[in-house]
């Protein structure tokens, strides 16, 4: 059996416990089982993340709901302190107390409508969906002179530009669109630049969209490769899901991706380690989001209306010297996939949520818990409104070529466990990532598409010919 490394990091081993198919069961004596026979975990210790040596850490308070003083009614049960998670053998923070675990509405959660009227149109007895981002209005080129030059304005003959014809409606075709993005004939959102969105780089891939009953793209994705200062390439994919019953989170969901990506994208040819780089980059991402929230309110707000602080999740993945990292907060997860399908496929990450918290208590059975109305309701995230930010990061070592799955819950929750994402991945995913990227997203979307689905596969490893590829 494969040894856990870093046996000089002071991080207690996890015991054997209740694991999702596919998924590695770290045993007291630190070996991996047999249900993860592909990946080597690995563990670092991240600066300030430890306690000093001999000192207990510290109790975690009872935190509060997510946009409340007081706890969630179902957090009063006295469920002790929850064991280690099995899918973090190699996490470099150990697991929190659950008795008051603190409660957010899912990223996933918000108006579902698929004639996507406009907010204030809303069918009587039912509330208004939130303000959609308006699109960018055409902005139509400047007429010319004949011989060079703007033409004067104005708007008669010879006196300037014509009035150029009003944009009509995707759906309807009939209906001019106003000026925040929206048919005047039908009430229709129109598309934004968001609501699909591919890129492909040198050895990544990544596609988004927003899905067939949301109105607005909450989710966001950076990508990146570099080159370490060894020259070997190292690729980075993070992906991040607004929350929607806060305030602005497709603005979150940006802000996060964007500057975790450059973090990273600057640590790494620096030469700092992975995991290390890692934990930087999502704390920065919460920086960000943190941000969000301190900007000026918007003069159309109502002053008495509550918000909750822009919010937002994280996952993030990095191959690099032959060392998959892996970093999360929320419920966007990790997979690995091999390129034989008769190894186990695996889930890299463990969700903030309340039916993950439900189960390492053991408390409730797996099917129970994602049985439950709350199930989806994370216990991290990024944001003001958070109680504590702590990153989690793993390290593995796969002993064999596959992909790396990185997404939201709008793909997982189509694709929940490791065998039925391998069965999803195409075959030729390594040598492919942007057709498969598009296949994953069409896969949500056939499947009901009821959230934004954004997804993005690594290969691994890198080929060597990625040697200064940036």
């Amino acid at each position: 059996m494969p040894q856990q490394s870093g046996g000089a990091a002071p991080w207690p081993v996890p015991q054997a416990g209740p694991a999702d198919a596919g998924a590695g069961v770290a045993g007291g004596d630190g070996t991996v089982g047999p249900a993860f026979p592909a990946l080597t975990p690995t563990v670092r210790p991240i600066a300030g993340a430890e306690p000093a040596p001999g000192q207990a850490a510290a109790p975690r308070a009872a935190a509060p709901a997510y946009g409340s003083a007081a706890p969630a009614p179902w957090a009063t049960a006295d469920a002790g302190a929850a064991p280690p998670d099995p899918r973090e053998s190699a996490a470099l923070d150990p697991l929190a107390d659950i008795d008051e675990p603190t409660l957010v509405i899912c990223s996933g959660a918000g108006p579902a409508d698929d004639h996507e009227p406009r907010p204030d149109r809303a069918p009587a007895g039912q509330p208004p969906a939130p303000d959609a981002t308006p699109a960018e209005p055409v902005q139509p080129a400047q007429p010319t002179q004949p011989g060079g030059g703007a033409a004067p304005a104005g708007g008669a003959p010879g006196g300037g530009a014509p009035r150029p014809e009003p944009r009509r409606c995707a759906e309807c075709r009939a209906g001019a669109i106003d000026d925040d993005g929206y048919c005047e004939n039908c009430g229709h959102a129109q598309p934004r630049e968001r609501d699909h969105m591919e890129e492909e780089l040198a050895f990544v891939a990544a596609a988004s969209d927003r899905g067939l009953r949301h109105h607005r793209n909450e989710d966001a994705f950076a990508l990146s490769e570099a080159e370490l200062p060894d020259g070997s390439p190292a690729v980075v994919a993070v992906v991040c899901d607004g929350v929607s019953s806060a305030t602005r989170p497709d603005d979150a969901s940006a802000a996060a991706a964007r500057v975790a990506g450059e973090r990273l994208l600057t640590a790494l040819p620096r030469g700092t380690h992975p995991q290390q780089a890692m934990h930087e980059a999502i704390i920065a991402a919460a920086e960000a989001v943190n941000a969000l929230a301190e900007e000026a309110r918007p003069a159309h707000r109502d002053p008495h209306r509550h918000e909750n602080a822009p919010a937002c999740t994280i996952v993030s993945a990095v191959v690099a010297s032959g060392i998959l990292t892996v970093g999360w907060i929320g419920d966007s997860r990790a997979y690995w996939v091999p390129d034989d399908r008769a190894t186990p496929a695996a889930r890299l990450t463990e969700d903030d949520s309340w039916a993950a918290q439900m189960v390492a208590a053991g408390l409730l059975s797996e099917q129970e818990a994602y049985a439950d109305e709350r199930a989806h309701a994370i216990t991290g995230w990024l944001g003001a409104d958070a109680y504590e930010i702590e990153p989690h990061t793993a390290a593995f070592k796969p002993d064999r070529p596959g992909v790396v799955v990185v997404c939201t819950d709008g793909l997982w929750n189509y694709a929940e466990s490791a065998p039925e994402m391998a069965a999803a991945v195409p075959p030729d995913a390594r040598v492919r990532p942007m057709d498969s990227a598009r296949k994953l997203v069409g896969h949500a979307l056939e499947g009901g598409g009821h959230d934004n689905v954004t997804v993005a596969v690594v290969p691994f490893p890198l080929p060597p010919e990625g040697a200064g590829s940036a």
